[in-house]
């Protein structure tokens, strides 16, 4: 007599335990074609890393749909972790400077977001809930505990100290032209 076999968890969400790679198959790939991160990066200079970077993002057809998903409310750190780690993967820059482009990458996006009129951009995911994140209002005077005058202001531009002073004034001066470029095409 047969016993119909009962579903198991992996029957039900129709994933094969089995279909994965053998620990250690990483490893035996052939030294002669090694994968694109395996290899040296292509940029050891930050400063050249982010004009590519910066290059990549202001091409039309990217910032047209970078502006669409700035102003759907993704987050800005999402979006540089998304774009920092597909240069990664082709072999672009290193981890290492994959982190150190991290701050100037969200800059820039934040440039793009004010130069497009998006002002409600979303920094960080749970940043309306996080109350070290949140900036008093203009008619609220911040209390100094220290006695002293200075203030923290909320950096909203990129500064010469972020993205380097090439860079800042090729952002100043090209993409305003350029996000105007790309969201007319979207209007039309």
């Amino acid at each position: 007599m047969a016993e119909k076999i009962k579903e198991n968890q992996f029957d039900e969400v129709g994933v094969n335990p089995f279909n994965s790679p053998i620990p250690g198959e990483a490893l035996t790939s052939s030294p002669d074609n090694p994968k694109a991160w395996e290899r040296p990066p292509e940029y050891t200079d930050e400063d050249a890393a982010m004009k590519a970077v910066y290059l990549e993002l202001t091409n039309i057809s990217t910032l047209r749909e970078l502006v669409k998903i700035i102003d759907q409310g993704i987050a800005l750190d999402e979006i540089a972790q998304v774009i920092l780690y597909k240069g990664y993967t082709e072999g672009k820059f290193s981890p290492d400077m994959m982190l150190m482009l991290a701050e100037p990458t969200i800059y820039l996006l934040i440039a793009i977001a004010d130069y497009a009129d998006i002002k409600d951009y979303v920094l960080y995911e749970g940043e309306e809930d996080d109350p070290d994140g949140q900036i008093p209002d203009d008619d609220i005077t911040p209390i100094n505990m220290d006695e002293e005058e200075t203030v923290e202001t909320k950096i909203t531009e990129p500064t010469e100290e972020v993205l380097g002073e090439g860079l800042l004034s090729r952002v100043k001066k090209e993409l305003p032209s350029k996000i105007k470029e790309a969201t007319k095409e979207v209007e039309e």
